[in-house]
């Protein structure tokens, strides 16, 4: 896991000491490598499942102008999934226990780091973490016959992307948590968007009314950039849900460094 901070983004650490907190978070898992890698089996699962059983059922899918076969329409949403899971839960039930439990970012703040470097170190592990499951998981996908463009060198930067909107975004939101029983409206925003992002089915089989909705959550936008990059379906169309998983990312951020202050600092 050493690796994790030679491939970090450089542009996270507007400082240099964040790159503390990304390397504490290092030695963190170091003992804790059995969770680490448990979260790269769930996506597989889904994706074994799908290519083994419901994938034979529904045959082949028409998208963008080819016919897949439903494993490999299925896949980059998963990836996209997998991407999202790992930084939200990371950065909500991983950061609420050390923020209300452990009162280790306390400790953390007593020593040069600043509350925006803790932070950016924060959402650059979640992106560490969603880089290096995204990276095994698209192996996977290699291997299984499932990735037909080389667009899909593209989909470990996109899922980067995914980790960065949806780690800030989860900081903020654990900021006003206030107990344990708040987290559970993490459960419940997490699966209607794995659910009904346009994970499991075109967006053109749902009704206009929830089309427009579904392209407004944020899981969408990841699972159109995975898909379209890993099937070769690429247009410009794409730099739309670019910049909305930037924004969600920058704003999140921002939100994240103002309300982080306002706990830590007196």
């Amino acid at each position: 896991m050493d690796a994790a901070l030679r491939i970090a983004p450089p542009f996270l650490f507007s400082r240099t000491r964040a790159h503390r907190i990304l390397e504490r978070k290092v030695m963190v898992y170091r003992h804790l490598w059995f969770m680490f890698v448990a979260g790269f089996f769930e996506p597989i699962f889904y994706l074994l499942s799908v290519r083994i059983g419901i994938g034979k059922l529904v045959g082949h899918v028409e998208f963008g102008g080819q016919t897949l076969s439903y494993a490999a329409f299925v896949a980059p949403a998963l990836l996209a999934a997998s991407a999202m899971n790992g930084a939200v839960f990371d950065s909500t039930f991983g950061m609420f226990f050390q923020l209300k439990y452990q009162k280790s970012y306390e400790a953390i703040l007593a020593t040069p780091v600043t509350v925006d470097d803790l932070a950016v170190g924060e959402i650059a592990w979640a992106l560490v973490r969603g880089l290096l499951y995204a990276t095994a998981f698209l192996i996977v996908m290699a291997v299984l016959g499932l990735v037909h463009s080389f667009w899909a060198v593209l989909a470990l930067p996109t899922a980067t992307l995914m980790g960065f909107a949806f780690a800030a975004v989860g900081i903020a939101c654990t900021s006003y948590m206030r107990s344990w029983q708040d987290l559970e409206f993490v459960q419940l925003s997490i699966l209607p968007l794995f659910l009904f992002s346009a994970t499991f089915y075109p967006l053109s089989t749902y009704p206009r009314s929830l089309q427009l909705l579904v392209q407004c959550t944020p899981l969408y936008h990841g699972v159109a950039l995975e898909r379209a990059l890993t099937t070769g379906a690429v247009s410009v169309g794409i730099l739309v849900h670019v910049a909305y998983l930037a924004a969600m990312g920058l704003i999140g951020l921002r939100a994240a460094s103002r309300r982080m202050a306002g706990l830590l600092q007196p």
